[in-house]
């Protein structure tokens, strides 16, 4: 790779999380419709993940159904680009620190509202101050000041070139600082998107009528989304039997669902990815001993393991992100030790080590999903007694935060920036106990050298730099990467699913949704 000279698309390129960033200065055009006109009206009857908050600034990582509600400055596309969204335009100046976001002009907030630059900059200074522990922690730390120079020019100084910032602003969601709750915790967040904030059931539903007033003109067609909240629901039964409309689901069932004449089956535009972690924080023996990591890893058949989890969809890996992907490195991946299982070494490994595992009981937790009881199984056969925990998403991390347990097997969904993967496995970064909260101070700086460097071939090798630490010391092992799978009712016109979880984004979405032969 040669060096590039910093520019605004050095910074996009280097910042996406896969292609080239393409204009910004105005949204794309609409997705394509049916021939005929939109239908207008109708509920949408939508599933994927849940809403873990009613403060979006807040949440820990459920940010699907927040985003009908709550838009952002910029927006993924669907080619993995970053884009203006509420800002028609933005600018970055040639050392990294300065960012002029220009705002669309009339964007109204749901309680009519008009939004300005004074609103922008509230929000900013809110996730700034009063969030600690978001993923956008790290970035607000380095915000040197905010400031309005008018009605609709936001400026943001970074003490230091920040190359992620344009990716992390499409997650800084711009609310009405008028929001009940605005200075502890919203209860009920005046957004800007294509619905409203209506009634929130917690771990059932969310009903959001539609904003009558919202900024791209005529839209949206539908009258209200109803968000499916619960974690035990059926959702091949209720979408087989028409209760749902748009549902993420397993790939085995999807798989399943592809033969329904009213069903169709489409992905996310960019991969999740699969992963064991061992306890970081407070390791017990003999798992503090990097040995016994390293020989439980290699009895782990990744193959096997990404053919049961995506049933044949997904791809076997030893990084965050897959092929095709700027960061992806292709002699790392050549390279990966254990592309296949090999029981002897894990064997010697742990003789070497002086581990007797069948006097050993491996504390392990998971989701309540099947994939983990495969690396179960495969750890089983190194002769080590295992307690595996399997509880949903709320006591997953409550149990995880306490670290008194040894191994997990999790996942990890698409991301706006690489950043957002780095960033979890930093001392101080947020919710890192799905990777059980690595402190390691090298890992630390080569993150922070990465994200404020402007040449991005150096800010490249930086992360990968990164990441072998994390191969080299078995914090984390990557398994594989799979793109999340999305059910759609074919009555549902308009809508396809985009790089990562928003349903609401620069190129599509809810806003341009409608049901079709409806009443």
């Amino acid at each position: 790779m040669t060096t590039l000279r910093l520019s605004r698309r050095t910074f996009l390129a280097g910042t996406a999380a896969a292609g080239l960033a393409g204009s910004v200065n105005g949204l794309l055009p609409a997705s394509a419709h049916a021939a005929n006109a939109p239908a207008r009206g109708g509920v949408l009857r939508y599933a994927t993940l849940g809403l873990d908050t009613s403060d979006p600034h807040r949440h820990t990582g459920s940010i699907a159904v927040q985003q009908i509600y709550a838009e952002a400055l910029t927006s993924i596309s669907d080619d993995g680009s970053v884009k203006p969204f509420l800002a028609e335009s933005f600018d970055i100046s040639p050392d990294g620190k300065t960012y002029t976001f220009t705002l669309r002009e009339g964007v109204k907030f749901h309680n009519g509202d008009v939004m300005n630059a004074e609103d922008v900059v509230a929000n900013v200074t809110r996730v700034k101050e009063k969030v600690k522990g978001g993923w956008l922690a790290s970035a607000m730390k380095l915000v040197d000041d905010v400031k309005a120079s008018d009605a609709r020019t936001v400026v943001i100084t970074m003490r230091e070139p920040y190359a992620p910032l344009v990716n992390l602003m499409s997650e800084l969601w711009i609310l009405s600082p008028r929001s009940e709750g605005w200075d502890e915790t919203i209860k009920t967040p005046i957004g800007t998107g294509p619905f409203t904030f209506g009634e929130w059931q917690p771990k059932v539903k969310l009903t959001a009528p539609a904003h009558t007033a919202y900024w791209q003109k005529g839209m949206p067609y539908l009258a209200a989304i109803e968000a499916d909240l619960r974690d035990d629901a059926d959702r091949q039964l209720a979408l087989r039997a028409g209760e749902i409309d748009i549902a993420s689901v397993p790939a085995d069932i999807a798989k399943q669902l592809a033969s329904d004449p009213n069903l169709r089956v489409s992905q996310l535009k960019d991969a999740g990815w699969y992963f064991v972690a061992f306890n970081n924080r407070k390791p017990r023996a003999p798992f503090d001993d990097v040995r016994v990591r390293k020989a439980i890893s290699y009895a782990i058949d990744k193959a096997a393991f990404i053919n049961f989890a995506s049933a044949g969809t997904g791809v076997v890996s030893n990084q965050m992100v897959g092929p095709g992907n700027l960061y992806f490195d292709e002699a790392l991946f050549k390279a990966d030790p254990h592309a296949k299982a090999d029981l002897d070494k894990a064997k010697a490994l742990l003789k070497e080590a002086g581990v007797d595992p069948s006097k050993e009981t491996i504390e392990f937790v998971s989701w309540q999903e099947s994939y983990p009881q495969v690396v179960v199984q495969m750890v089983r056969k190194l002769g080590f007694k295992v307690n595996h925990v399997a509880l949903d998403d709320i006591g997953a991390q409550k149990r995880l935060g306490q670290y008194d347990w040894d191994m997990n097997c999790m996942s990890s969904g698409p991301r706006a920036d690489v950043f957002l993967r780095y960033v979890r496995m930093m001392s101080d970064g947020p919710n890192p106990v799905l990777w059980g909260g690595v402190q390691d101070a090298d890992y630390d700086a080569l993150v922070k050298k990465a994200v404020a460097e402007t040449d991005l071939a150096t800010r490249r090798q930086l992360y990968l730099d990164a990441w072998k630490i994390v191969m080299d010391k078995y914090y984390v092992v990557a398994l594989g990467l799979d793109a999340d799978q999305i059910v759609i009712r074919k009555d549902v016109q308009g809508y396809e699913p985009g790089f990562t979880w928003s349903p609401n984004r620069v190129d599509g979405g809810v806003a341009q949704t409608w049901l079709a032969g409806r009443s």
